[in-house]
């Protein structure tokens, strides 16, 4: 009875891999109430989706997560996907009559293309009746609740004797990958440290260089040298 009484926008939230995938749900979300529609949330990925990593695989968990807490329409995934992103995104599209796309403005997002003015003028062809939002999501890390971070960072953590220490060039000793979100303002590797563990992102503070509470870590390494 209610979808009778909604307006007839429809709302497209494209996402992909990387922390402003949820930024940008709820910025969706919060554009669906105040125009009362629905909210659709699509991402894209070339592999078939049991071939996706830890990392793919716990983003996929969280936003499935985060759609059923919002209740979202449809989580939309595209994965095995060939196809060129503004093909897939114009057939979804139609596909569910949606009126306005919002996607993430990022150096290292696919979605980037999208700012670009010939890709943009390409999709305004295809899917010419909708609206587009290009959102900046610089300020993703300004908004973290534990302070301002710069642009985060693709990092190592290994063991140092009795301290667990962050590196920014693969190891061939034994580590756990993530990324690391400096604090800014700081000369020394002070912040967070973010990494997939049991489909779950987890996270641990970074201070000079070394992991603040290593008994969050021991236990991972001590799991791989059982395995």
């Amino acid at each position: 009875m209610d979808r009778i009484k909604r307006s007839d926008e429809s709302i497209l939230v494209c996402v992909y891999y990387g922390l402003n995938g949820e930024r940008l749900i709820r910025r969706g979300h919060k554009l669906a109430s105040l125009l009362d529609c629905p909210l659709y949330i699509l991402t894209v990925d070339h592999n078939p989706l049991d071939a996706f990593d830890a990392e793919k695989s716990s983003y996929i968990e969280k936003w499935t997560e985060l759609c059923e807490e919002l209740g979202v329409e449809k989580f939309i995934i595209r994965d095995n996907e060939k196809r060129p992103i503004q093909k897939v995104i114009a057939e979804t599209a139609r596909q569910f009559d949606i009126t306005q796309i919002i996607v993430g403005q990022s150096a290292q997002s696919r979605w980037e293309e999208i700012t670009k003015g010939s890709f943009l003028n390409v999709l305004l062809k295809e899917v010419p009746f909708v609206d587009f939002h290009i959102v900046s999501v610089k300020r993703q890390f300004v908004d973290n609740d534990n302070g301002n971070f710069e642009k985060g960072v693709r990092a190592y953590i290994i063991r140092d004797d009795e301290n667990y220490k962050i590196t920014f060039t693969c190891p061939k000793m034994e580590h756990l990958e993530g990324i690391f979100f400096k604090e800014i303002g700081t000369d020394f590797d002070n912040g967070v440290f973010k990494f997939p563990h049991e489909h779950k992102m987890n996270e641990v503070t970074i201070k000079e260089g070394l992991v603040n509470n290593p008994y969050a870590i021991l236990p991972l390494f001590e799991s791989k040298h059982r395995l």
